[in-house]
């Protein structure tokens, strides 16, 4: 009942969201662009009212979540001192992800990475950012994972293990001689995939594996997100958090963790912070200031857009990750096969965590190096980026100039 309460409320409140887009579009266009000013014409038009007004409706239309993954908008890429132009091109497709490519027309053979995004309520875009920087250096390939309440229930279930073995799967595509990088969540599910190639001998298991921010061991140094996971049974979870997919959505009847769900409790995580936020926006669109508004417009359109979960994924991972911690216990398993990281011999090791992380502490994430014991010790890297929290890892200035150096130079030195 709750998705379909959701979702007619979410229908209800469309129009109204469109009409106050179009009135604050009006409004802008009347009001003269720039910092408020005493000039006739802005006098004319209503001066600060105008623009008080003009914001209001700005930030009234853009509360609103979607459900469709927004464009990564990156058309072209620096890579050693010349631009290219970059095709997005699907590589290979399931119903529950496409492994994506970011072709540079025309440009160099550079080393391979997969990039692993979060299946954690946002889409793959959330990492715009990582994959602009990696562009750089880097052959760039995407997990972009669907929302489920698009998947028809006739492709059946998506849990921890058929993740895991996407992974694989993307990784035999692109060949021997790839690199594996995944970002919180799915660091659990690239360290399995990594072992149980190494554990198959297979040709294409990855040349290095960077684990940033991820929940490798939730008992070192519990976060709140750790508490709230082990605070409830797993029937708790279930119950209050699976829902079904209503009528006409593509993927109606399927059982989801959904998005909106996240998202509300990320926020509660971080409330005066957001509140903040729009009071910023609306505070430099009513003085005339889009250039400040835009980053946070920015930040939010991408924010608020939301994927559902799988049920069989969510509770797994709630299960096996935060709970029962099957992982660094040696018990993790996928089908029949148990997990062994020490059998990872031939791929180099980087762990990246940042200090102010509440999601995913310090400590957590650094733990796959002691799972990993038959990897040379020169091949084993670990950092700590002051001053970030989770999302600084991977995205922002110091990611950017002081966290990617050293991903490039684990890469290019363990390249082929």
């Amino acid at each position: 009942m709750l998705y379909a309460t959701y979702q007619a409320q979410h229908m209800a409140m469309d129009p109204w969201r469109q009409l106050a887009r179009g009135m604050a579009d009006w409004l802008h266009q009347v009001v003269p662009e720039g910092p408020a000013q005493s000039s006739v014409r802005e006098l004319v038009a209503g001066g600060a009212l105008a623009r008080s007004m003009a914001a209001a409706h700005d930030v009234f239309a853009r509360m609103s979540l979607t459900h469709a993954r927004p464009s990564f908008g990156i058309p072209e890429a620096l890579c050693q001192g010349r631009a290219y132009v970059i095709h997005e091109e699907p590589v290979l497709r399931t119903p529950f992800g496409t492994l994506l490519h970011f072709r540079k027309e025309g440009g160099p053979e550079l080393p391979k990475v997969l990039l692993v995004a979060p299946m954690s309520g946002h889409f793959a875009t959330l990492l715009r950012d990582t994959v602009k920087t990696l562009l750089q250096d880097h052959d760039v390939f995407i997990t972009d994972w669907h929302n489920a309440r698009d998947v028809p229930l006739k492709h059946g279930v998506f849990g921890l293990d058929d993740y895991t073995r996407h992974l694989i799967q993307f990784l035999d595509k692109l060949g021997p001689g790839a690199h594996l990088m995944a970002i919180c969540q799915p660091c659990v599910a690239a360290l399995a995939a990594t072992s149980l190639m190494a554990q198959d001998a297979h040709p294409a298991q990855p040349r290095s594996l960077t684990l940033m921010a991820g929940p490798i061991d939730c008992r070192v140094n519990p976060t709140e997100v750790n508490k709230l996971a082990t605070g409830k049974p797993m029937s708790w979870f279930e119950e209050n958090m699976i829902h079904t997919v209503p009528w006409p959505q593509r993927g109606a009847g399927r059982k989801v963790y959904p998005g909106f769900v996240q998202l509300t409790a990320f926020m509660s995580m971080n409330r005066e912070r957001h509140i903040k936020a729009f009071e910023d926006m609306y505070a430099h669109l009513a003085a005339g200031d889009h250039d400040k508004a835009a980053t946070t417009q920015a930040f939010y359109e991408e924010y608020f857009a939301v994927a559902d979960l799988p049920a069989e994924f969510y509770l797994e991972t709630v299960g096996k990750v935060f709970q029962t911690y099957d992982l660094p216990r040696g018990v993790l398993t996928c089908g029949d096969t148990v997990v062994d990281p020490s059998a990872i011999r031939r791929t180099a090791l980087f762990t990246v965590e940042g200090e102010r992380d509440d999601i995913c502490s310090v400590g957590q994430t650094v733990a796959a190096q002691d799972l990993c014991t038959a990897v040379r010790p020169y091949w084993r890297n670990h950092h700590i980026q002051t001053g970030v929290g989770h999302y600084g890892v991977f995205s922002g200035r110091r990611w950017q100039n002081e966290i990617y150096p050293r991903v490039r130079d684990v890469i290019h030195q363990t390249a082929a």
